[in-house]
């Protein structure tokens, strides 16, 4: 539909609240803006300061004695900077051919549902690889590379491997990390591993008595962890005219401790 309608230029809440965040973004398995939140700012580019966590955690004497003051200590701060880039898409929709082919589906609905997404993937992709990119996360304190993978009910050990992530978070940060995140396919593989159903079943979190009675919070229970944050968006990997490929943007290769 190549003629935009003037009339797009009205104001739409019908078209405005087709998705809701909490609803559609969630049950798409949408996670970029829980795991990278986001932050509005007056400008599209600017200047931050940045204040290094050894200034916050300095130690210092605090005893006062009579007649004499506290002790006084300054701190400093980095320079820093940031740059925003739009994003956005278009569906012009023709108030005739959107008429004509009313009995078969809504344009209207069909095209903002489609620009939506593609908003939407696009920053899910932006996420996916800048938090499960190995050239980033890598060496000894960043990363663990697994014997035995996840999807090895018997001989995977999940709850070892994710306890090691966050004795190496605390390590790096001085925080305790309280989130794992993977995608649906790393998920459903754990709840079929026999070392998380165990643990389940023997601290009191839940009758695991099937792999799907295990949510995740359940699962976040027996992992140590506040939360899993599971991944379940889809992109279609094939190229224009081909056969529909779905394919997780978040890869199943990789899964993050994180705070």
């Amino acid at each position: 539909m190549p003629n935009p309608s003037s009339s797009l230029a009205t104001l739409r809440p019908d078209l405005a609240s087709f998705f809701e965040y909490f609803t559609y973004q969630d049950e798409a398995g949408f996670i970029a803006s829980r795991v990278l939140p986001v932050m509005d700012v007056a400008k599209p580019s600017g200047n931050f300061g940045r204040i290094p966590v050894e200034q916050l955690m300095a130690e210092r004497a605090t005893q006062r004695a009579p007649g004499g003051g506290y002790a006084r200590s300054k701190w400093s701060f980095l320079p820093d900077t940031y740059a925003t880039v739009e994003h956005g898409a278009e569906e012009p929709v023709d108030d005739n051919e959107a008429e004509a082919y009313s009995d078969y589906f809504d344009a209207e609905m069909v095209s903002t549902a489609r620009a939506f997404g593609a908003v939407l993937r696009n920053a899910e992709k932006r996420a996916a690889d800048l938090l499960f990119d190995d050239t980033v996360w890598t060496g000894a304190n960043f990363e663990l590379s697994i014997s035995t993978e996840w999807d090895d009910p018997q001989g995977a050990t999940p709850i070892d491997n994710v306890e090691f992530a966050i004795q190496k978070v605390y390590d790096n940060s001085g925080l305790w990390a309280n989130a794992l995140i993977v995608n649906q396919k790393v998920f459903r593989n754990l709840r079929n591993a026999e070392q998380i159903v165990e643990r389940i079943n023997s601290a009191g979190a839940g009758n695991a008595s099937k792999p799907s009675d295990i949510t995740a919070d359940m699962l976040a229970g027996a992992l140590g962890l506040d939360m899993v944050i599971v991944a379940g968006a889809t992109r279609n990997s094939a190229k224009e005219g081909q056969a529909f490929a779905p394919t997780q943007i978040w890869s199943d290769e990789y899964a993050m401790v994180a705070r």
